[in-house]
């Protein structure tokens, strides 16, 4: 009784405020589908982490701290100490992806790069209200609405802030169907909507599709040393599924490992979760700043899409430059629902997966150079 007593004493508001936190993300990925194997984690670890004298985080005695508890080791072991876990989910994200799309229509290649620019901007902002660069360059990244991504770079730029970046990062790219929509519709006409697309695509031969995660490695470790832990691995990943003699192993990248890393990555970055270090004013404006970041990438990747189709021929609807952010497949879905909306016999998903894989090499090398620059 005594100990029931102790443990509720030291129950405070922002305890609270953690349980219902982790409560609405659970709502969300049970209620709603929103990236259930990304939010369900997340949202119980936060409530595990934040139970009075749970030894979930340390284990104490007398009120020493004698060990490290479960979630706190496996943070330190496998997020701090080496990023293998956001790392290794890297192979599983590389064999999901089919780059065939994106080889029979090259140009999409810069749209993947055009929906970069709202993380630069929000970069900036972040600086002008007061976070320092190393901090500013980790919010900025959740731009790329790609969650493990966020996790390296704010690990390796020793962000102090890295549980409301993972937080914001993961729940953006759940949001991703209600707010590229409402983005998308804002600037763009309905006759831009409705631009057709058909889809008439080049042979891409084997050797090609072995050879491509081969070469982008080459020149992103060229352009971006630092982005090779993250491209590497994904191209790895690719490799595994083009290379035709290692289907298994692709088959278990895609699903129980991609899976697995997923689920021990959720649960694990609630160490970050804290009550006392999560419930703050900086918190609030991260949600802020990742906002306005997934919204400049979004803008940035349509208006691109938009002045492309000045010079050419072959007009691109502007919708698939809004799924060169790194939200794969998420954000290509999106567009082939508004495009289906618009117009039901216009299909644009092939075109806006070409775009989406683009945004996610994209997102990758530029997590790289933001490590390079920050820390030179």
């Amino acid at each position: 009784m005594d100990f029931l007593i102790e443990s509720v004493s030291q129950v405070s508001w922002q305890n609270v405020v953690m349980w219902v936190i982790g409560g609405i993300l659970i709502f969300l990925a049970i209620k709603k589908d929103m990236e259930p194997a990304l939010l369900l984690p997340i949202g119980f670890g936060a409530i595990l982490v934040n139970i009075p004298l749970s030894n979930v985080v340390n284990e104490v005695v007398d009120g020493q701290v004698v060990s490290s508890g479960i979630i706190d080791w496996m943070f330190e072991i496998g997020v701090e100490a080496s990023e293998a876990m956001p790392i290794l989910l890297f192979i599983g994200i590389g064999a999901m992806i089919d780059f065939g799309p994106l080889l029979s229509n090259p140009k999409l290649f810069l749209l993947g790069g055009a929906a970069q620019f709202g993380i630069f901007l929000t970069i900036l902002l972040a600086t002008m209200i007061g976070f320092n660069i190393n901090d500013a360059a980790a919010i900025g990244i959740i731009g790329a609405a790609d969650g493990p991504t966020s996790i390296l770079v704010a690990m390796k730029l020793g962000s102090q802030y890295l549980g409301p970046i993972t937080v914001v990062a993961y729940s953006y790219m759940a949001l991703v169907p209600i707010i590229q929509p409402a983005v998308i519709k804002c600037i763009t006409t309905k006759k831009e909507r409705l631009i057709r697309m058909e889809y008439n695509p080049v042979s891409v031969s084997h050797t090609t599709k072995v050879l491509f995660p081969i070469v982008v490695t080459l020149i992103a470790g060229l352009i971006a040393p630092k982005s090779l832990a993250l491209v590497g691995f994904l191209m790895f990943g690719n490799l595994l599924r083009e290379c035709g003699v290692l289907r298994l192993l692709s088959e278990t990248a895609q699903n129980i490992l991609a899976n697995l890393i997923t689920l021990l990555l959720g649960i694990t970055i609630a160490s970050q979760m804290k009550a006392e270090s999560f419930v703050t004013w900086e918190t609030l404006m991260i949600l802020g700043l990742g906002l306005l970041a997934f919204v400049f990438d979004t803008f940035a990747g349509v208006m691109f899409t938009k002045f492309m189709n000045l010079f050419s021929k072959k007009k691109i609807n502007p919708m698939i430059g809004a799924a060169g952010i790194s939200a794969f497949p998420m954000s290509a879905r999106v567009i082939q629902k508004m495009g289906l909306k618009e117009d039901p016999s216009n299909h644009l998903l092939m075109h806006a997966i070409g775009a989406n894989v683009s945004g996610q090499i994209a997102s990758a090398i530029v997590g790289g150079l933001i490590i390079g620059l920050a820390l030179a």
